[in-house]
């Protein structure tokens, strides 16, 4: 990946779920090469080299990451990957929520978004507004908790049918984050600093011995 830039060109780097993502982006805000693939393990072996076949020799300006939330694994992945390339070619680096983005690709007034986490909880939050906005804080909640914070009539994201089935009524698509629709977030969106967003504390936590030289604290 050592090509010379020949115009201003956005690299888009999605890897916070399922998907594995990846876009580039001319100036004019027009898609010129993606690679989408849902393969829910294993971003670590596929991002890299779909990066690689999408440049084809073209060298981006700018690079945009998803920050999660997500998995765990897949949102440390493409900030690893992007953090890498920006440094290596010495170009900027912002990031964007995966929550955002699917709110984005919804293009209603009002939306829902429900991504699948751990132990059985949801990364929800609600957004809406000219420019798109949050309208509320990012939560992972159980479902039925969920279920009781989302108002909006359709619900998009990988865990939106548990939401809606436990709410009883409203639309669902299940949906991943694709990164050529990063081009349909206000700048606001698509200018958060490139650092995790978990959306929920990591289950192992540092063992710590208390006072009387005991050990609490193990990891779960």
């Amino acid at each position: 990946m050592s090509c010379e830039p020949t115009e201003n060109l956005l690299l888009v780097i999605d890897s916070a779920t399922a998907a594995c993502s990846a876009a580039l982006i001319g100036p004019d805000g027009a898609v010129r090469a993606e690679r989408h693939e849902i393969v829910g393990r294993g971003h670590a072996e596929r991002l890299v080299p779909m990066i690689a076949d999408l440049l084809d020799d073209r060298r981006p300006t700018a690079i945009l990451v998803d920050c999660g939330p997500g998995s765990f694994t897949g949102v440390r992945v493409g900030l690893a990957a992007a953090h890498g390339l920006a440094i290596g070619w010495g170009v900027p680096l912002a990031g964007f929520s995966s929550l955002a983005l699917l709110a984005a690709s919804a293009g209603e007034s009002e939306v829902g978004v429900a991504v699948t986490g751990g132990h059985g909880e949801l990364f929800v939050q609600s957004y809406g507004g000219d420019p798109l906005q949050p309208l509320g804080a990012l939560r992972s909640l159980a479902p039925v908790e969920a279920a009781a914070a989302i108002e909006a009539e359709l619900v998009v994201g990988s865990g939106a049918e548990a939401l809606v089935v436990a709410r009883g009524h409203g639309r669902f698509l299940d949906a991943s984050p694709r990164a050529a629709d990063v081009r349909l977030l206000p700048e606001p969106l698509r200018s958060l600093p490139p650092r995790p967003i978990y959306g929920r504390a990591p289950d192992a936590r540092p063992v710590q011995s208390d006072a009387a030289g005991g050990i609490e604290g193990p990891m779960r």
